[in-house]
């Protein structure tokens, strides 16, 4: 028997990364029950056979508690590295000369193979290359068809495959390699909810993944080079949902210069009505500490106040010793937050105008008529769930619940702010609306006798992108009485 969860009380969403500490059915039952929403299978790591058995095991997952449950394939992209080096690994010395070449021949402490031509034609003197997440730093002082000249900067020991990070110069490749081609036909063919783009710089690198999907998942770009921040709008017009990855970001980008990045992305997100995750390193010290530090709580904390979509755990959960109680933690930060009498004001700090329509006009108003009126809940049908996220953009107070016909539509909604989306039969008619919005209502906890809904649909019924009606209904003593569990 399907068991129906209600919604949770938390309105920011959990997203669980997968690993070798959280594969199999028990653990991701265990993460999910902990409050994990969404689950992030990265295809950095791992093997298609794994992923397939984890994809099949929240699938398994989702059909016993009843509700729709988000996935989203992570692809690597485009990776950096030098080549490797005779034994033992060289120190390179502040101030000293460094090439980096064409030449596949074991390097020294004055050169190493840098097996990406199209970057050495594509840097220019001046810029810099960070080596090994930035803990070498070499300047580029001239330029040759085969070959660049650097000067060591931040020196230290350089080993084998290192990564090099390029701040300075719009790297020549695409965001997609022909490994993250057969991750991705992999994903789909998996039906995965949310494809993750990584190294994004430009539109163009998103209108290439659109291409390849063909809506059939939702595209996330994620924020982690100074290219594609300084593009962040025109990138964003074409995404689906964007993360604020601040692996990479902080690695391109000054220490100092990545907190206000994180709060324009998320601003300018939700300014667009587009969900954004805020990830990395937010409980780092729980893959080896049964609790995090105070400053990760406090990080956490900011994210949720800030009006974020969604939080995601990492290493804490793929790879740490922790990963039940590292959801659990996020769980309770995120929930003392939002019951902070003052979470309310925060979280609407930010301007989300409605566009000139009749949808998001409608959406506008029922955070208002909500807040007039003290009604306990929003019902939202929608088809693809673009009414649903115009709602969550603007925060409101009460319960979010969206109805659907459309299975991939309600688990896209695992990374939406509020929401609790249910996959369920179209209706056809005004008084089926209203009688079927009561009910689910009543099924999924929202509300009790005396309750007022807000309603929201679009008539005709089942024509996308047509929602013009918001209603208000109100619970009875005798819908209660009258309420059998029906299950459509």
């Amino acid at each position: 028997m399907i068991q129906f969860l209600p919604p949770r009380s938390r309105k920011v969403r959990i997203l669980a990364t997968l690993g070798p500490a959280s594969s199999g059915p028990e653990m991701i039952r265990a993460l999910f029950l902990a409050g994990a929403d969404a689950f992030r299978i990265n295809m950095s790591h791992g093997d298609h056979a794994m992923h397939a058995a984890n994809i099949a095991a929240i699938r398994s997952l989702e059909k016993e508690l009843g509700r729709p449950t988000t996935i989203l394939a992570d692809m690597q992209g485009p990776k950096l590295r030098v080549g490797s080096f005779a034994s033992p690994p060289p120190v390179l010395e502040k101030d000293q000369r460094f090439i980096l070449d064409s030449d596949p021949a074991p390097g020294d402490a004055g050169r190493v193979h840098l097996p990406h031509p199209e970057i050495i034609a594509a840097l220019e003197p001046g810029a810099r290359l960070l080596v090994d997440d930035g803990k070498l730093v070499l300047r580029v002082a001239a330029c040759h068809p085969d070959h660049v000249v650097t000067i060591v900067e931040v020196g230290g020991q350089i080993s084998d495959r290192k990564g090099v990070n390029l701040p300075d110069v719009v790297v020549p490749l695409a965001a997609l390699t022909e490994k993250d081609r057969r991750d991705l036909a992999f994903a789909i063919d998996a039906h995965v909810d949310w494809i993750a783009l990584s190294f994004v710089q430009r539109p163009e690198d998103v209108a290439e993944a659109r291409s390849l999907i063909k809506g059939r998942a939702g595209v996330m770009v994620k924020f982690e080079k100074p290219q594609g921040l300084a593009r962040l709008e025109e990138i964003l017009e074409l995404a689906d949902a964007c993360m604020v990855a601040r692996g990479d970001l902080g690695v391109e980008l000054p220490p100092e210069a990545v907190p206000p990045a994180q709060k324009r992305i998320v601003a300018t997100a939700r300014a667009m009505g587009k969900p954004v995750v805020v990830a990395t390193q937010m409980l780092e010290s729980m893959i080896t500490s049964p609790s995090p530090t105070r400053a990760e709580v406090s990080d956490v904390a900011t994210a949720v106040y800030d009006g974020a979509d969604a939080v995601m755990l990492s290493a804490e959960t793929a790879a740490g010793q922790w990963p039940v109680e590292a959801v659990t933690m996020m769980d309770r930060i995120a929930q003392s937050v939002e019951s902070d009498p003052g979470y309310r004001a925060r979280v609407q700090f930010t301007e989300t105008k409605a566009d000139p329509t009749t949808a998001d006009a409608l959406s506008e108003a029922a955070g208002t008529v909500t807040h007039i009126i003290g009604a306990d809940g929003i019902v939202c049908f929608t088809g693809t769930g673009s009414t649903a996220r115009r709602v969550s953009r603007e925060r409101p107070e009460v319960p979010l619940l969206v109805l659907t016909p459309k299975l991939d539509a309600a688990r896209r909604m695992g990374l939406l702010w509020g929401a609790h989306a249910v996959h369920t039969k179209d209706i056809g008619s005004f008084e089926e609306m209203i009688a079927k919005g009561k009910r689910m209502a009543l099924r999924h906890g929202v509300g009790q006798a005396g309750s007022k809904l807000i309603m929201m649909a679009g008539v005709p019924f089942g024509t996308p992108g047509s929602t013009n009606v918001l209603h208000v209904a109100t619970l009875t003593g005798d819908e209660l009485k009258g309420y059998r569990g029906r299950t459509s």
